[in-house]
């Protein structure tokens, strides 16, 4: 596994410094210059095509694993191919900033669908009342798997808001799931998981903590595909598996989409897809991090940005380590979600009240001042 870890990290990191490096021949075509948004947090042009890296490392980690591993060598490559079509949406959207979210969606969709009928990656089981019956029949569990591998590619790209976030969070999830894919003595999901994992952190040392490169809708999709479509073949290929198990472990970007669509429709009366900038990691932003308000220097965004993504990472983790530990215990794995979705409302709500811990506010300008060197 290592070899496979080492080289889709090496060729991510390379492809990814590569980009950057040349921004300034394609920075027109690929760069984020929206400065403004509702979600925008950085104060310069940066290139958003950092998932072309990410997907060229994991290409090299599938290449390598079939050639070590000829047993998997079909289960692997059908995999890449399925990926396809989220990848390629987002890459466009991220160069041409024309694809509609209908599009993209849709190709989420044709990406999950080729991975029910290429790979059988469908959901028998959910474990959740009222679903097990729509599961069990061959339409159910085909569209379910559907509306799983969407979702989380979607959940992953509404968390793509700080330096390092939705990169790190995905690294963190996808280990959980190669823990116990080795647990449960699944070698194609753990190598499959663990390459991604390699290119993931070979984009992550460019993007964090500088943000000198961004993930972009390729690279969120390509994740979210990634790391749902992995965790239904998990579930397919080893019945011990709890079907909780990967809902638990993409508990955070599952339940902040869930939530956002409920706080935009419900609470706020507007469209459930219409940006808005206070998901959990914007009012961090804002709210935690009061020594930076205020100002337009460029190395203390910077550094207030950086400073977010940490925040959610042990969030992310709050789930994914119970849910290692507990992957075959479903009632456990249903408490603990429970516990997580009650804890994620009670922080909401005391930071959009301006209660948050005062442990959590980083206020003081002495203790938090931006490094002397800013990148460029």
């Amino acid at each position: 596994m290592l070899p496979i870890l080492a080289l889709s990290f090496a060729l991510a990191a390379v492809v990814t410094l590569l980009i950057i490096r040349s921004s300034h021949l394609h920075g027109a075509l690929s760069a984020d210059h929206d400065l403004s948004g509702p979600q925008k947090f950085h104060s310069r042009p940066v290139p958003r095509i950092g998932g072309v890296a990410i997907f060229c490392g994991f290409s090299v980690g599938t290449a390598v694993l079939a050639w070590r591993y000829p047993a998997m060598r079909h289960l692997a490559a059908l995999l890449l191919l399925c990926s396809v079509p989220a990848f390629v949406s987002g890459v466009i959207e991220d160069l041409t900033k024309r694809v509609s979210p209908l599009r993209r969606m849709l190709a989420t969709l044709l990406a999950a669908a080729l991975g029910a009928w290429l790979l059988g990656a469908q959901i028998k089981e959910t474990a959740i009342p009222g679903l097990d019956f729509i599961a069990s029949t061959a339409v159910g569990g085909y569209l379910l798997a559907l509306l799983v591998v969407s979702g989380v590619s979607n959940s992953i790209n509404i968390i793509d808001g700080m330096n390092g976030l939705a990169s790190m969070c995905s690294a963190i999830m996808l280990a959980g799931l190669a823990y116990v894919a080795l647990q449960a003595g699944d070698q194609l999901v753990a190598a499959m998981a663990i390459a991604v994992i390699g290119a993931v952190l070979g984009f992550f040392m460019w993007n964090y903590p500088f943000g000198l490169i961004f993930l972009g809708d390729g690279g969120a999709y390509f994740l979210g595909f990634m790391l749902s479509e992995l965790a239904i073949l998990l579930l397919v290929r080893n019945p011990d598996v709890s079907p909780m198990f990967p809902l638990l472990l993409c508990a955070y970007p599952v339940w902040e989409t869930v939530f956002s669509m409920y706080r935009r429709k419900v609470v706020r009366g507007r469209p459930v897809g219409m940006p808005d900038g206070i998901h959990l990691h914007s009012l961090i932003y804002r709210r935690l991090m009061r020594w930076a308000l205020g100002s337009k220097d460029a190395a203390v965004l910077t550094r207030a940005n950086a400073l977010t993504a940490p925040y959610l990472w042990v969030l992310c983790s709050l789930s994914v380590v119970p849910a290692t530990i507990w992957w075959d215990d479903t009632v456990m794995l249903q408490i603990i979600l429970g516990l997580f979705v009650t804890g994620y409302v009670l922080l909401y709500w005391r930071i959009v009240r301006f209660r948050t811990p005062r442990w959590m506010v980083l206020n003081s300008r002495d203790d938090a001042q931006p490094p002397v060197s800013r990148a460029e």
